[in-house]
């Protein structure tokens, strides 16, 4: 399979971020605008020429998907370690290419329109080149190493983006607290990465996930605390992952970082950056399960649970749009999260693998699909809250029925794209965990309440009366609308199971008729409750909202871990950590230096007469010199 070109799907991106970038000033943003559509067009057409080539043509020895690898050794740092720099293709990075740089475009395409007239335009497309560019990088990552790298590079580019209203003080401290939160993460992510390196001697991801390679079978040589090494080193990287990708307790960014514009919401907090850290542990699947008999996978699964119906309760209370959405997303990463925990653990090998990677990608569809909705319904009425909107569906049509075939397929209604992956995620569960099971039925249900809630809170439920009446998108933005619905429409209908499976694992899938039963009856049960309440105005919610009291209160305020979070920083590692630190930096360290600069400059002033530029006064010190020196000299002669 000839990869030559695959270099080009990151390096335009690239090219477009430093033409944009350095030219920022002189490019004129229609221009700048076409530039970024078509160097995501370009990285576009490669990643689906590669998926096609790679599904359907020649990617396939012996019936089993190949892995191509090309690298170039890029650093040593011992003698048997080292850092390579390449790329890899295989199942999974293939489908995330093709998520990547869909979802991309149709964020560019549509940012045409949501950010015409803005003043940073040029600035904001190099952004998201940058972000692209490292999205793709991180994808085609050989190694740990490699992929921190970009790692590290989706931040920044993420703390660029969430901060693009520079001048709004929420947006900067919103761009703060996702970069700072997602640092402790990622300190984490970097021990585990040297941990895996020192005692497997490797950070190459074919090294580390090869079931009959050395580093696996011999995971149990070194143990700390009760678990091997690896285990210790597999928990460190999901803790970076579960950062990355919102998992509780290191949520707390991800509400806040929808100060960015809404393509930003779309394109990182939706279906690209979050889905990282899912991305990262299916890379090492293979070290998750079968390392210390899969008890990293198992911390996976429960985190993953909790998080989705954490998430799912605090977003049926939140009255901003999109924040919603993240709420939303959340849930949904722990959705992936939590069948990328139960794969494996009866003999079912990669039936959750399968389902985390499928629901990975049909949700970036039409998560993406209800960001953009959202977008579009805020250009209209300028303003992300529920009590600003209403009755919509008369003045936005195209943005009504997109908006609400993303809202059924999030619901799980068939024949939708998330009926599909869902289903076989609450299927994978259902056959480890009964427990496990119940909490995504219980999720299932809650997310077709709050997604139907605010649907019929934006386009039906009261007749409110705008100051400017509403009108429906430009053709950049609604044009992507259209796009996202389609796809959402028929991408469940890939034959996923059969296209992405991981090396020398064995998948399966099918459709359990009465689990599935169940899982769409829930999601009508929630679109119902959700149509009584709020499809025409009414006190029910109100009077829900009384009934439920303290609980209510606690939920909307997303039960005060920001809070909680606040106090922790300011009153216990402020006070006794950071204080005590910055007074011993200040009065020793500081205080030290200042000391040595001050002492020097004292003695300067006392001898800076010596160098008074007199050539008198050097002359009677040269010739003071010769007569001291003398006498000694005679002095010690006559003695």
């Amino acid at each position: 399979m000839n990869l030559s070109y695959i270099l080009l799907i990151p390096f335009v991106p690239l090219a477009v971020f430093l033409v944009l970038g350095i030219f920022n000033q002189k490019i004129k943003p229609a221009v700048s605008g076409v530039i970024g559509v078509a160097g995501l067009g370009i990285s576009t057409l490669l990643s689906y020429y590669t998926a096609f080539q790679y599904f359907f043509v020649s990617g396939k020895a012996d019936g089993i998907y190949q892995t191509f690898v090309d690298k170039i050794v890029w650093l040593h740092l011992t003698d048997s370690l080292q850092i390579d720099m390449g790329y890899l293709i295989d199942p999974i990075s293939v489908m995330m290419l093709v998520v990547v740089s869909t979802v991309s475009l149709m964020v560019n395409l549509y940012s045409r329109g949501y950010m015409k007239g803005d003043d940073g335009y040029t600035r904001f497309f190099a952004y998201l080149s940058l972000f692209s560019f490292s999205m793709f990088g991180l994808v085609l990552s050989t190694n740990l190493f490699q992929i921190y790298i970009f790692w590290e590079l989706v931040g920044v580019s993420s703390f660029l983006l969430i901060g693009y209203y520079y001048t709004k003080s929420s947006a900067i401290a919103a761009a703060k607290k996702a970069f700072i939160v997602t640092r402790f993460a990622d300190f984490g992510f970097l021990i585990g990465i040297f941990v895996m390196g020192y005692y497997t001697g490797t950070f190459d991801f074919q090294e580390l996930t090869d079931p009959e390679g050395a580093v696996i079978l011999n995971w149990a040589s070194t143990s700390f605390m009760g678990l091997s090494v690896i285990t210790w080193a597999l928990l460190l990287i999901f803790m970076g992952g579960a950062g990355k990708s919102a998992m509780f307790p290191l949520h707390i960014w991800l509400p806040d970082a929808m100060e960015g514009p809404t393509p930003v919401s779309a394109l990182i907090h939706a279906a690209t950056m979050v889905v990282a850290g899912v991305y990262l542990v299916a890379r090492l699947f293979p070290m998750y399960y079968l390392v210390e008999e899969g008890f990293a996978l198992e911390i996976v699964a429960y985190v993953g649970a909790f998080s989705s119906l954490f998430a799912a309760i605090i977003a049926i209370t939140q009255t901003d749009i999109k924040r919603v959405l993240a709420f939303s997303t959340m849930s949904q990463l722990g959705y992936m999260m939590m069948a990328l925990g139960v794969s494996g653990f009866d003999g079912h090998e990669g039936l959750g693998f399968m389902a985390s990677m499928f629901h990975l990608f049909t949700h970036a569809m039409f998560k993406a699909l209800l960001f953009l909705g959202a977008g579009s319904v805020i250009h209209a009425v300028h303003s992300n809250y529920l009590k600003d909107m209403g009755a919509l569906r008369k003045y936005m049509p195209v943005t009504n029925i997109t908006f609400l075939i993303a809202a059924l397929a999030i619901a799980g209604v068939p024949p939708l794209a998330g009926f599909w992956s869902k289903d076989e995620i609450l299927v994978a569960v259902y056959e480890h965990n009964q427990f496990l099971y119940l909490i995504g039925v219980l999720v299932a249900g809650l997310t077709a309440f709050y997604m139907f809630r605010i649907y019929f809170g934006i386009f039906w439920g009261k007749e409110t009366k705008y100051e400017h009446t509403p009108h429906e998108s430009p053709k950049s933005m609604s044009i992507p609308l259209i796009i996202l619905a389609l796809l959402t429409i028929v991408v469940g209908f890939i034959p996923f199971s059969e296209l992405v499976t991981a090396d020398k694992m064995a998948f399966e899938a099918h459709l359990n008729i009465p689990l599935a039963v169940i899982a769409v009856s829930v999601g009508l049960v929630g679109i119902c409750l959700a149509w009584l309440f709020y499809k025409k105005e009414n006190d029910l919610s109100d009077r829900f909202a009384h009934a439920f009291g303290v609980f209510y209160k606690w939920t909307s305020q997303k039960f005060y871990f920001d809070e909680i979070y606040l106090f922790m920083a300011r009153k216990v590692f402020y006070k006794n950590v950071a204080a005590p630190i910055a007074f011993f930096d200040k009065k020793f360290v500081d205080g030290t230096m200042e000391g040595i600069g001050n002492k020097t400059v004292l003695i300067s002033q006392k001898i800076k007469g010596m160098q008074s530029g007199k050539v008198q006064d050097y002359a009677f010190g040269f010739i003071a010199g010769v007569v001291i020196i003398a006498f000694v000299f005679i002095y010690i002669w006559t003695n």
